[in-house]
């Protein structure tokens, strides 16, 4: 009896044991069976009491939470009105109360220079060019400012873009300002986008005006529009052979206002990439750069669909 109950057994009957022993032993088993089963269902209805208990703390907790982040949410789109608002009145500002005493300084000048232009000396000259030059200047990157405004208000439409011919149409362009340009273009045909139509010209006057520009010291320059990569993603690209530029600097190539070369060595506001990161990041895409100095750059963009 003791080796069977030892090996898990959980009562023992001996065969001399009559029908009465037998009959309270197999009784016992059931009752104690009886109680076991009851035992598993309280635990059990325990844990569904605590688990649906456990359940509701956490959905009391989400639901708290998600009125927490709604007020917030809130909070911040009435602070993000009001500084669309403020910005908004900024460039009202800049582009009436500055541009206005800005065309003032420059006509004046200019009427300087032509009723004195018999009694200046050359050092004279050079101080009204001077004058001149900046003003010019100033005007160009309050038009640039202006733009980078308007791309972050312009609501945005989705269209299917031919690249490829908007590209044919900006270098068309920068060929006509300045015709005796060498320039081999290269545009890969019947690039498409799902974009803005109005933006992606923005873009490609932006990034395809910087490939001219910095190729101006080539005797014959290289520009490509192309795409690479595959059909879920596909990344487009513009890229030159002109001066290009440091990979350490790359980071804040994107930044307004930074600038990778002197305006002795190429005009410009600084302005441009800025409004082309804007204008792919509103797209939802991404954009990078790859270049070395005095090999060129390519620059990188995506466009996702609008079911992505």
């Amino acid at each position: 009896m003791i080796e069977c109950l030892g090996a898990g057994a959980d009562d023992f009957v001996s065969k001399v044991s009559g029908f009465d022993v037998l009959s309270a032993r197999v009784q016992a088993q059931i009752r104690r069976k009886q109680i076991e089963d009851e035992q598993r269902e309280v635990s059990a209805r325990l844990l569904r009491s605590e688990l649906e208990a456990s359940e509701a703390r956490a959905e009391k907790e989400l639901a708290e939470t998600r009125a927490a982040m709604a007020e917030e949410l809130a909070s911040a789109n009435i602070e993000l009105a009001q500084a669309n608002r403020e910005l908004e009145a900024f460039s009202y500002t800049v582009s009436h109360d500055l541009r206005a005493p800005l065309r003032t300084i420059s006509a004046f000048t200019h009427a300087l220079a032509e009723d004195l232009s018999e009694h200046l000396d050359d050092r004279s000259r050079d101080h009204i060019r001077r004058v001149l030059a900046a003003s010019s200047r100033m005007a160009d990157l309050i038009e640039a400012l202006l733009e980078l405004a308007r791309i972050h208000r312009a609501p945005l439409g989705r269209h299917r873009v031919d690249l490829s011919a908007l590209a044919g149409t900006v270098i068309d362009d920068l060929t006509r300002r300045e015709p005796a340009r060498a320039v081999t273009a290269q545009v890969v045909p019947h690039v498409m986008v799902e974009a803005d139509a109005r933006l992606m010209r923005v873009l490609l006057d932006n990034l395809l005006g910087n490939a001219w520009k910095f190729t101006a010291r080539r005797p014959i320059a290289h520009v490509q529009l192309g795409v690479e990569g595959d059909a879920e993603e596909p990344v487009y690209f513009v890229r030159d052979d002109g001066a290009g530029f440091d990979m350490g600097r790359a980071a804040r190539l994107f930044t307004p206002f930074y600038r990778l070369h002197t305006e002795d060595e190429f005009k410009g506001t600084g302005i441009g990439l800025a409004t082309v990161r804007r204008i792919v990041e509103r797209h939802g895409g991404r954009i990078w750069a790859e270049s070395s100095v005095g090999e060129g750059a390519k620059i990188s963009f995506t466009i996702p669909g609008p079911e992505r």
